[in-house]
């Protein structure tokens, strides 16, 4: 596959312009395109083949808050490279123009942009996607660019060039800026000027630090299916590693990743704690050495970027080889099941006279941190190395949101309902806030950070569904008992005026009656929902059970850092759920 990238454009929220990039050939017209990929209904796939135009056209499409990028190609290229490539730019544009991500942003760096986009990809080809890197050939004028931009400074004669210079010779300060802000150059074979090509492309060269500080922030997002008996059907953890580097120099990192248990019952066993079987679709960032991971797996050595970069991703399945054996420390949802979490969901249905009702309880789990990710005392950031015991400021009780305590926040439950139901007669919620919007046809119901943290581990709503009103109920309504609502004008009042005691007393049988509430009970059980849906974060936990070990700076290795200067190290453990673990009815 030898494709090229062709363009790539840029819209608003409004379908509106807002770039034009073209790279090479002839591509597709912005104005053009757009239509054409608008045509398509929605949910637009990331790919999307238009064999009707000339030459037929590959369009990759990325939504990104609230800015679709559009990207043309009429050769056959590799998908995932593209899609990756327009990752990229993002945030490449993030990190030159900060986040969110926004149009206004983009019209009035307009040559920053510019910038960027040329380096990003040359001549249709992918070339420099390192921020590091990117930061040495982008020129961004700063404020003190801004300041003197305008004003005529003195030179000295020494740098002065070229024939008849003389010492009161002057250039503007941008101009100044500009030349000393570019990246060196260095003669290359064949007499040419070239920029010179770094060691490492991913760190800036001349690194300096007032303060040397590492950072690791581990998280994990979970995705789990539950049937209605509470056994899990399918449950994954997809880890992000990001990891911050503020360091002098070169700095050469070791760190050192383990797993409760051995991994038995898992295959492939092994050192790292048992994550040689763990860990499955491991992606690195270019800095890690690969064959120190494959011979110790859980070891990642690598010379770090500068500033804040993914270091790593990884998934787990969290279905097969956990058991109460294993020491990993989730919450049981079901009876012999070795999938534990941090909430459970239980969801009743077609309750109530008509069964017209349905209740869903929350239960939450408040040790499911004792033996967790570093739950052997580590501190969520420690002092010179990763200890710290997780104290708070002496008052001797873990620190909330570590791993000796953690902390959880921000639960919310959503549940589906279908698109017969009208409204919802009565929300009851025994805690948090309950509602329901017709128009995305779903109850939300949030719970509090601080009702989370008075200690409450049950809680409970309840709800009543209306459906549409039907041609029998409509017949049958009588709200005056006088028959007025049996349509039309007649009156037709049967009962008579004078009754015994005793006639009055003997309830009236209506053999039609038991066949009304079934019918009801019948409707109303096609309005009950069929899933719930929870959203959650734990700061200090990890659903799969990984933590840092160690983290270490090799001295022999590392250059320019100093002697005797130790770096701050710490690390962080976050737990997300966005609407990842749903129960089925």
């Amino acid at each position: 596959m030898t494709g090229v990238i062709e363009a790539l454009h840029i819209y608003d929220e409004h379908n509106s312009l807002v770039l034009s990039h073209t790279y090479t050939s002839r591509p597709l017209a912005a104005t053009y395109l757009l239509p054409l990929y608008l045509a398509h209904p929605v949910p637009r796939p990331n790919l999307i083949h238009l064999p009707n135009t000339n030459p037929p056209t590959l369009v990759f499409s990325l939504t990104h808050a609230n800015l679709l990028f559009l990207l043309t190609t009429s050769s056959e290229v590799e998908p995932l490279l593209i899609l990756e490539f327009l990752h990229r730019v993002v945030d490449a544009l993030e990190e030159f123009l900060g986040a969110p991500l926004l149009a206004h942003k983009l019209e009035a760096s307009y040559d920053v942009v510019a910038q960027l986009l040329t380096e990003l990809c040359d001549a249709g080809t992918v070339s420099t996607t390192e921020p590091n890197a990117l930061r040495d050939l982008v020129e961004v004028e700063g404020f003190m660019d801004k300041l003197l931009g305008n004003l005529n400074l003195p030179t000295p004669a020494s740098t002065t060039t070229g024939i008849g210079s003389s010492s009161n010779s002057s250039i503007s300060g941008t101009a100044l800026s500009s030349s000393s802000s570019l990246p060196r150059r260095t003669a290359s074979p064949l007499g040419q000027l070239g920029p010179a090509a770094p060691a490492l492309p991913w760190r800036r060269a001349n690194v300096r630090h007032t303060s040397n500080e590492l950072y690791a922030d581990i998280i994990e997002s979970l995705r789990v299916t539950l049937a209605p008996s509470g056994r899990p059907l399918a449950a994954f953890a997809h880890g992000t590693i990001a990891f911050t580097s503020k360091v002098s120099g070169v700095p050469d990192l070791i760190m050192t990743l383990t797993a409760p248990g051995s991994g038995g019952g898992r295959k492939g066993g092994g050192s790292g704690g048992g994550l040689a079987g763990m860990v499955e679709l491991p992606v690195f960032h270019p800095c890690v050495r690969l064959n120190r991971w494959r011979e110790q797996p859980g070891v990642l050595s690598f010379v770090p970027p500068d500033g804040r970069f993914i270091l790593g991703g990884y998934e787990v399945d969290l279905m097969p080889g956990f058991s109460e054996k294993d020491g990993v420390s989730l919450l049981g949802l079901g009876q012999g099941s070795g999938l534990r979490l941090p909430v459970s969901v239980e969801v009743k249905t077609g309750l109530g006279v008509a069964g017209a009702d349905f209740e869903v309880r929350v239960s939450v789990n408040r040790v499911f941190g004792s033996t967790g990710a570093g739950g052997g005392g580590q501190s969520g950031w420690g002092g010179a190395g990763l200890g710290g015991g997780g104290r708070g400021f002496g008052v001797g009780l873990p620190q909330a949101g570590t791993p000796a305590s953690p902390a959880l926040q921000d639960l919310v439950v959503t549940v589906p309902l279908p698109a017969d139901v009208r409204n919802l007669s009565e929300i009851r919620p025994t805690r948090g806030d309950a509602t329901y919007n017709p128009g995305d046809r779903a109850l939300e119901w949030s719970i509090s950070n601080k009702e989370l943290a008075q200690g409450t581990t049950s809680f409970a709503l309840r709800c009543t569904v209306v459906g549409q009103m039907v041609d029998d109920e409509i017949e049958d309504s009588d709200p005056t008992g006088f028959g007025f609502g049996t349509g039309g004008d007649a009156y037709t009042y049967d009962e008579l005026y004078q009754s015994s005691p005793q006639s009055a007393m003997k309830p009236t049988t209506d053999a039609g009656a038991g066949e009304r509430d079934e019918r009801r009970t019948a409707q109303n059980k096609i309005l009950m929902p069929s899933s719930a849906s929870v959203s959650f974060a734990v700061k200090g936990w990890l659903a799969s059970g990984i933590k840092v070990e160690s983290l270490q700076l090799d001295p022999r290795r590392s250059r320019g850092l100093g002697e005797g200067v130790k770096p701050y190290k710490g690390v962080k453990y976050l737990t997300v759920s966005k609407g990842g673990v749903e129960i089925r009815c």
